[in-house]
């Protein structure tokens, strides 16, 4: 009997294996991140610094990222994406000793300022090689790249919790993982599609501002990005104050809310396969729009918990989603991914501050009740994911 003619192509095989180590590479991003957070503490004791101080140190690598993704569509145009992404990772991995390393407050600021900034461009060439990858395909997977990057995340902090229990010093620690990490990337960043500039694309200038198209689909990454801010910033403290949780139950709403959210970005292509990456965000935002109401009327650790939790369930496509977007609808892949990732890292920079400020003048019930505004824009916005011309149709499985 003759196959149906209706069956996908199966990838080459180049591509399958792409598709492992672009994963890859993400959850030695993440991993990087979750290795340096769990260490903050042991940062805070070996410079003897206050909160304050720690706060305006913490600022610099969000900063660093805002300045320095713009200039990663130019590292891409003149080297190639799979040369930029083995570059920037690289860096990415040996700044994670940069922190360790500082013997006082400016130079521990001044060495997050290029540990954000490595950080950021690393960031975008990797979701560029993910839209690359994407389209080779023929299928959404942009999901699952960062559930990994979740994944290494959550490995990485777990390793990092054992070696600060064992009191390892945070110098040998962040050199051992910077170490494994490094040969890991390197690795995998050679396996990665390549990104090479279209036919007539012109180089992009050294600092490329977000061209008009990435705003409206960055402005939708920026909702559920604050919403993912808020609440993975906000959940422990609203636990002990609201709903009168213990500091243990506090700190364990947080590891749900995150396992909730890498869990579903892993299946989160599943989803949109079958109805689609417009009904697909518009099912997000009701379910973190739930959560998030669940939460504001919640006064016991059980329904916050739950609800924080939906919102981790809710938020986790929309941001890879808004990516795929981005350089689907893009000429310049890399230079539209950076202006969607430059709101969206604004959005996180934001979030915690803005949910301060509305709780001092409010109540933290009230900040969520504000945040549940911005999920519930995700229905109606939605549409904005959808390339332009085309009608939104599940993808083949």
């Amino acid at each position: 009997m003759k196959a149906s003619t209706d069956r996908p192509a199966r990838p080459r095989p180049d591509v399958r294996a792409a598709r492992v180590r672009t994963a890859t590479v993400f959850a030695v991003h993440g991993a990087v991140a979750g290795s340096f957070a769990t260490r903050i503490p042991w940062i805070v004791d070996h410079l003897r610094i206050s909160d304050g101080s720690l706060g305006v140190a913490l600022l610099a690598p969000a900063l660093g990222s805002l300045l320095a993704m713009p200039l990663a569509s130019r590292l891409v145009h003149r080297f190639g994406g799979r040369a930029a992404l083995r570059t920037l990772l690289g860096a990415w991995c040996l700044a994670l000793l940069l922190p360790s390393l500082a013997p006082d407050v400016a130079l521990l600021f001044a060495g997050l300022l290029v540990f954000g900034a490595a950080a950021g461009m690393a960031d975008v060439v990797m979701n560029a090689a993910g839209v690359e990858l994407e389209q080779a395909l023929g299928r959404s997977v942009m999901a699952s790249m960062h559930g990994m990057w979740g994944v290494g995340g959550l490995v990485a902090s777990g390793a990092g919790s054992l070696a600060a229990a064992t009191g390892v010093d945070a110098r040998v620690h962040f050199a051992a993982a910077a170490a494994v990490l490094l040969c890991v990337g390197l690795y995998a960043t050679q396996g990665v599609l390549d990104i090479r500039p279209r036919p007539g694309q012109q180089e992009p200038p050294r600092f490329a501002l977000p061209p008009r198209s990435a705003l409206a689909i960055g402005a939708v990454g920026f909702c559920a990005v604050f919403a993912e801010g808020a609440s993975g910033n906000w959940s422990a403290v609203y636990l002990t104050s609201v709903a009168h949780a213990s500091d243990g139950v506090a700190a364990g709403s947080y590891t749900g809310f995150a396992c909730a959210l890498a869990l579903s970005r892993l299946l989160g292509d599943h989803v949109v396969r079958r109805i689609g990456v417009v009904n697909a965000v518009r099912l997000s935002g009701a379910v973190a729009t739930i959560g998030l109401l669940l939460v504001v009327v919640a006064r016991t650790p059980a329904p916050a918990i739950c609800g924080f939790a939906l919102v981790g369930i809710g938020v986790a496509v929309v941001l890879p989603l808004s990516f795929a977007a981005a350089g689907a609808a893009a000429v310049d892949t890399s230079r539209t991914i950076a202006g969607v990732a430059t709101l969206t890292y604004t959005s996180n920079l934001l979030a915690p501050a803005v949910m301060g400020f509305v709780s001092d003048a409010t109540s933290l019930p009230v900040s969520f009740a504000l945040v549940a505004l911005l999920t519930l824009s995700l229905v109606g916005t939605a549409a904005v994911l959808r390339p332009s011309g085309t009608p939104e149709k599940p993808a083949a499985t």
